[in-house]
């Protein structure tokens, strides 16, 4: 099978002595996208086959000669308990499962169980597999605190201990085939991490990566699932979809909090089933590529007003990155105003200006709306009307302005809270408070703290000799 993406990343054992039930069960499993599969037809050579090889589950049979079921997994208990075990049995038994169960089994099916509901059951023991192998990688990474692939996070300008952090838990999850989700403000770097979430995973397809806002659900089912030559008006030959062009790579939807309820199902029965029906057929198609979201909506508060289904939130969020606002990673403003002033005079054949020592605490303590889409843009403009040796701050002083014109909750800033069983301060006291904290945010700039304050810098140096009269 060439350049085919196995799943699960981690083999799955079938062992039974009957070699027609092994072919039977293999193409029942690679029919439903499980084809990482090894088989057994003699219960004496299974350990050895898991010493051997990465297994992470057992379908395992009970009736068989020389190693009877239950002591073979009495065995992967003892010596490998962190690989999982069904019980797939003709034995229809509430004895035998009862104490296979007790005996450590995940779970328990009988040969006539219907296929759906078998490999519904096999599919959520490799998702609690994938889960615990990913959980133990993320607590490694964590300890040690070091990345493997560091060269992968090249795009992305931070020195943010929250953004390292998210770095650790993508090469934690990045051989899982489960959907991940990615949160944020607009402006952020959604996509720039739905790209290095691909690119550590190592899949030889491409990084397929679609807008979904303002498309409608005729459009949404034709972009992503293709259609059949004849399936609507003009449809006079066949097309294949995003999904298809994504197979064996990530197919990355942003907006998705835009997608309509009906189109919602639609994603829902492709992460459910695996499969989708191209526009016009009646014969569904098996995805191969894995699925990345991002949204900067608050899908939570959508489920809530019955604007986004909760099934599909919970399908979509077994991983989840929530990426800070620029805002939240102020340390990382210097490598920024950097980095975009050397992309920036690249790009209009300039040479990389200087700047103004106090530019960086100024862009601190900007709310900053747009986040790094908006620093870029600001950037940009400077350089674009910069003349002198010296990169203006008059570029950006409106900055503070602006800020200042905002709403309170606008900042997301938590009102003042006093003790109500302490004195209510007085206004001088405020004043003096109000004044030290801007002093605080302005590294003892005063000319910049009066610009936070909202008031001439005489103003606020005639508040200082009243407040510090021994200096």
């Amino acid at each position: 099978m060439i350049n085919q993406t196995l799943y699960p990343e981690f083999g799955v054992l079938l062992v039974d002595d009957e070699a027609s039930f092994l072919r039977s069960l293999s193409i029942t499993l690679e029919r439903a996208g499980i084809n990482h599969l090894y088989r057994c037809d003699d219960s004496r050579q299974v350990i050895s086959l898991l010493q051997t090889h990465h297994i992470g589950l057992v379908l395992l049979d009970l009736t068989m000669p020389h190693i009877a079921g239950q002591q073979v997994l009495q065995m992967i208990a003892e010596q490998h308990p962190e690989i999982a075990v069904i019980i797939i049995s003709g034995l229809n038994q509430v004895e035998s499962a009862v104490e296979s169960l007790k005996l450590g089994a995940f779970d328990y099916f009988v040969k006539t169980t219907e296929e759906d509901r078998l490999t519904e059951g096999i599919r959520r023991a490799i998702r609690m597999q994938e889960l615990r192998l990913e959980n133990q990688a993320l607590t490694q990474r964590m300890m040690h605190n070091h990345l493997e692939h560091p060269g992968v996070f090249d795009d992305i300008v931070t020195r943010s201990p929250q953004m390292r952090a998210i770095f650790q838990y993508l090469e934690s999850i990045a051989h899982s085939n489960q959907p991940v989700l990615i949160c944020g403000e607009s402006g952020t770097g959604k996509e720039l991490i739905a790209k290095a979430a691909h690119d550590l995973s190592g899949r030889n397809g491409p990084l397929v990566t679609v807008n979904i806002a303002g498309l409608d659900d005729n459009v949404f089912a034709d972009t992503l699932f293709g259609h059949q030559r004849g399936a609507f008006t003009g449809a006079d030959r066949s097309r294949a979809g995003l999904i298809e062009e994504a197979a064996g790579g990530t197919l990355f939807l942003d907006e998705i909090g835009d997608l309509s309820m009906a189109s919602q199902v639609k994603l829902l029965r492709l992460l459910q089933e695996g499969e989708y029906y191209p526009l016009g057929s009646d014969r569904p198609k098996r995805s191969q590529a894995r699925i990345i979201v991002a949204t900067h909506q608050n899908l939570q508060q959508h489920q809530q007003d019955g604007r986004f289904r909760r099934d599909l939130y919970y399908r979509l969020c077994i991983h989840q990155v929530m990426l800070p606002a620029l805002r939240q990673r102020k340390e990382d403003l210097p490598l920024l105003l950097d980095h975009f002033l050397t992309q920036a005079a690249k790009e209009m054949s300039k040479n990389v200006p200087s700047y103004p020592a106090e530019l960086p605490l100024l862009l601190s303590n900007y709310h900053f709306p747009g986040n790094i889409r908006e620093l870029r843009a600001l950037i940009f403009d400077a350089l674009s009307r910069h003349r002198s040796h010296m990169l203006s701050l008059e570029s950006f002083r409106h900055l503070l302005e602006q800020d200042a014109e905002l709403p309170v909750s606008a900042c997301e800033e938590v009102p003042v809270q006093f003790n109500p069983e302490q004195p209510l301060p007085t206004l001088a006291m405020m004043d003096s408070l109000l004044v030290e904290e801007a002093l605080r945010r302005a590294d003892n700039n005063q000319s910049m703290a009066a610009r936070l304050l909202g008031i001439s810098q005489p103003a606020l140096s005639k508040r200082l000799k009243k407040n510090r009269p021994d200096q």
